[in-house]
């Protein structure tokens, strides 16, 4: 295969990595190289072609986190053996982009898909810029092992962002950045729970912290939310010795209410009175429509008994696997030590890009811009279900997130409309899957921020019609 250095040229702008990622995906598609084949070590390929070793590192380690390229230690770097059952039908791994294809164009997300954001929208030439600025100035100190607390700069960014946006006074040390939510999760258990504790976990409830959490061992007792959030005397009756809360309580998760004033007290309450953990997941706040964004329940905060955890997946992309968690000025230390001892911190160069997007202000313009986006394509959805449905479903009024919820009219089952919907393709979630108690109640969840146009949600719901008029007995439509 011919990487040229001639080949690999600055063209409007787009880095010197990614144009070399994109040749070996291509390569790879095209069948010129094939799996088990193997590729030139970074330090040769570097050296044939006149580049910084980081630059060729950085496109390895795309292609490799991927599932393109396999390193093998002391046996070199090699195309994934696990291609060949693809190759093998005839059918490239990639379908390689065209020379012409322009490099906006994306994969489509699957229509009403949560926890998404608009990915069409994301402003991809100024982030691309700022990653190729990093990828080219690769110094040693990035290169060597990284600060398991995060990106010190990135640390910096968060914590005044969050001083401004959601009330929290903080330092950069008190600020952990991590790969993801669940990693933020696994520090938390990892510093200051047992296996074996006991948690409160709203119900309905974020399930994939749910699974996790029983995973490392937790016990869950599912505590009821209503249109006030998680009822704290329910939750003081079941389980008044429990070690931990996980919430959220700008933006219930999956409900959209938000926790009142009264029990965000009591709930502190409890927390101080019995040296329990409050874990605050706040991972969508950004995206209110109508007032200002509620105060995260950490500004509240004095005995310093709240973990907040925020994530960078709603309002930038989940690509990115960044999350952190800021944590009381008295645990700084024990969480330092535990996270110095475990993996998957974030790329170093994801998170410097992420400094300077929110540094120079690329940051707060996105989230503007989104809050507007998102409030009109809230409304195509709404005004669709409308038309399409009428009195059949109904759509609770909340103020913010990334989704909606819609009750459908008794005797149709959420998880039946769910599986109709889904072999459609429609990527529609059954609330009922969220909930643990026997009170949890029924819905659909769709996800609202990739409908471009309000012709493409009448689309969807016109199929989504056609998907449930399958049911046996009265439809709901």
């Amino acid at each position: 295969m011919d990487f040229r250095l001639q080949a690999l040229q600055k063209l409007q702008g787009e880095p010197i990595y990614l144009q070399l990622y994109r040749r070996f995906r291509d390569a790879i598609a095209e069948g010129k190289l094939r799996p088990g084949d193997r590729v030139p070590s970074v330090r040769s390929l570097a050296s044939e072609l006149n580049l910084a070793r980081g630059t060729v590192e950085t496109a390895y380690q795309m292609l490799g986190s991927e599932g393109y390229l396999l390193a093998r230690g002391p046996a070199g770097t090699v195309v994934s053996p696990r291609l060949a059952d693809r190759i093998g039908r005839g059918a490239p791994p990639v379908r390689p982009c065209p020379p012409s294809a322009p490099r906006t164009t994306v994969t489509e997300p699957p229509p009403f898909q949560l926890g998404l954001p608009a990915l069409d929208m994301f402003p991809r030439k100024t982030w691309a810029r700022l990653a190729g600025r990093h990828a080219h100035s690769l110094d040693v100190a990035a290169m060597a092992y990284p600060d398991p607390c995060g990106h010190e700069a990135l640390r910096h960014a968060i914590a005044s962002y969050l001083g401004i946006s959601r009330g929290i006074a903080c330092t950069p040390e008190q600020v952990f950045v991590t790969a993801g939510y669940r990693c933020a999760l696994d520090l938390v258990c990892r510093a200051v729970l047992q296996p074996g504790d006991t948690g409160w976990f709203e119900d309905p409830g974020y399930r994939f912290a749910r699974q996790f959490l029983e995973q490392a061992g937790m016990r869950l007792s599912p505590v009821a939310v209503d249109d006030d959030g998680l009822d704290v005397e329910a939750g003081l009756q079941q389980a008044g010795a429990a070690r931990f809360a996980l919430v959220t309580p700008s933006h219930q998760s999956p409900l959209g209410v938000a926790l009142s004033l009264p029990r965000r007290l009591a709930l502190l309450e409890w927390a101080t009175a019995t040296g329990g953990w409050i874990i605050e997941d706040d991972y969508d706040s950004e995206f209110r429509y109508h007032g200002r964004p509620l105060p995260a329940l950490k500004s509240l905060d004095r005995a310093g008994r709240v973990l907040y955890a925020g994530t960078f997946s709603k309002v930038l992309f989940p690509g990115l696997r960044l999350a952190y968690l800021v944590v009381p000025e008295s645990q700084i230390a024990r969480f330092r030590e535990t996270a110095s001892v475990l993996h998957g911190h974030g790329a170093i160069l994801h998170q410097a890009t992420v400094a300077d997007f929110m540094a120079q202000g690329h940051f707060a313009r996105h989230l503007k811009t989104m809050r507007s986006l998102y409030a009109e394509r809230r409304g195509y959805l709404l005004d669709a279900l409308t038309q399409v449905f009428g009195d059949a479903l109904y759509v609770p009024p909340r103020r913010g997130g990334i989704h909606l919820l819609a009750h459908p009219r008794a005797g149709c089952s959420d998880r039946t409309l769910a599986t109709l919907a889904n072999a459609e393709g429609l990527a529609v979630e059954a609330l009922s899957a969220w909930g643990r108690l026997d009170t949890s109640p029924e819905g659909l969840l769709l996800g609202f921020t990739n409908l471009a146009t309000a012709g493409q949600a009448l689309g969807l719901c016109r199929r989504l019609e056609k998907a449930w008029g399958r049911l046996p007995g009265p439809s709901v439509a």
